[in-house]
């Protein structure tokens, strides 16, 4: 029997493709990666013999096939159980933080596309967006606050959650978002994560630029 197939865009700008490689990665899944850029010639149609969506990620797993980041997870986790918090009002919690990152948020989304490789961009401030950097940084500083006792991630052990708010922290690093205490200290946290490295040397040497995503301009 082949391997679990994972595929996923550039490293660089594809922030869901970065959380369910964390998810599957944290899990210990033995699985097999596919990276097609995006934004190129015949992408599209390389990316639909794959998934119906025609989008990263898409996760083959035999028969199975999952085609949304969130869906991979809740998939992940009937295996892997560990990936939500054991506790049910916690696993409430984490599901709801990960279901408000995965269709809220869209404010930051725009204005700060993960840019992996950039630093001291600087764009715009709208009321929208100083708003969704607000609610992140109370969901991060709450959660911590609650679950510290438990261990450093957001629930104390590694979930779903913090995978699905990975690429947010480097959002606040490419555009200079941050906050003493909590918020940098979680930020550090993500990006220092021996897997994340992993993801972050690979998008480091990607060629592609993605001009959509190449936005701001550098800090004075």
């Amino acid at each position: 029997m082949s391997k679990a197939l994972l595929v996923v865009g550039n490293k660089n700008y594809s922030s869901w493709s970065l959380r369910a490689w964390l998810m599957l990665k944290h899990a210990g899944v033995d699985f097999d990666e596919m990276r097609i850029p995006l934004f190129v010639a015949g992408y599209k149609e390389k990316l639909l013999t794959y998934s119906p969506a025609g989008k990263v990620p898409v996760y083959r797993d035999g028969d199975v096939l999952v085609w949304d980041t969130l869906a991979i997870g809740e998939y992940l986790y009937e295996t892997y159980p560990l990936l939500w918090p054991a506790q049910r009002e916690a696993r409430a919690r984490a599901r709801s933080v990960s279901a408000e990152m995965h269709s809220g948020f869209v404010p930051l989304r725009k204005a700060m596309p993960m840019n992996i490789r950039a630093r001291g961009r600087k764009v715009a401030m709208s009321a929208d967006l100083e708003a969704d950097i607000a609610r992140i940084k109370t969901i991060w500083r709450d959660l911590r606050k609650q679950y510290a006792g438990a261990g450093p991630w957001l629930f104390g052990t590694y979930s779903i959650a913090d995978a699905m708010y990975a690429p947010v922290a480097f959002r606040f690093l490419t555009y200079g978002v941050g906050e003493a205490g909590v918020v940098d200290e979680y930020i550090q946290m993500v990006t220092c994560d021996p897997l994340v490295q992993t993801w972050v040397q690979a998008a480091q040497a990607e060629q592609e630029v993605v001009a959509a995503s190449e936005v701001g301009v550098p800090a004075a």
